[in-house]
């Protein structure tokens, strides 16, 4: 459940620093927990796990920064998730965009690099997930 939710606040610090005109501001903690809908306080606790684990920084005034290796596996996990939500669009139908985000965040933590892959070939390498987020090489 751990690595979940690890996985879970990079591809939202991700996201949001997408978001950003400026990412090299990063992001703030409470933006990650609005974006998660969880507390602050939660946040703060995995904010201290993913920066011992060297796959984030942040300063004093709640800034949170992706480091190299953070970066890389964020954008693997936002990739593979954003390849999902096509597949389940534009394969299996699905329109509800909350029905579609709550599908492939599961289906995220279950499928493997390998079936990501083949997925991704199997849809043609698509450059834009249903909600207009761009889908970059791993």
């Amino acid at each position: 459940m751990e690595q979940k939710s690890q996985q879970d606040y990079l591809r939202a610090i991700y996201t949001l620093l997408e978001r950003k005109n400026n990412g090299s501001l990063g992001v703030k903690s409470v933006d990650i927990a609005q974006f998660l809908g969880i507390s602050k306080a939660g946040v703060s606790q995995m904010i201290k796990r993913l920066s011992q684990k060297g796959l984030i920084k942040s300063d004093s005034y709640s800034n949170v920064f992706l480091t190299t290796k953070g970066l890389g596996l964020a954008k693997r996990i936002t990739h593979n998730y954003r390849v999902i939500e096509v597949f389940l669009k534009n394969t299996l139908g699905y329109n509800s965009p909350d029905k579609l985000r709550q599908e492939a965040h599961k289906l995220e933590h279950a499928f493997s690099d390998a079936l990501i892959k083949r997925l991704d070939i199997f849809l043609h390498h698509p450059k834009k997930c249903p909600h207009g987020d761009l889908i970059h090489e791993k």
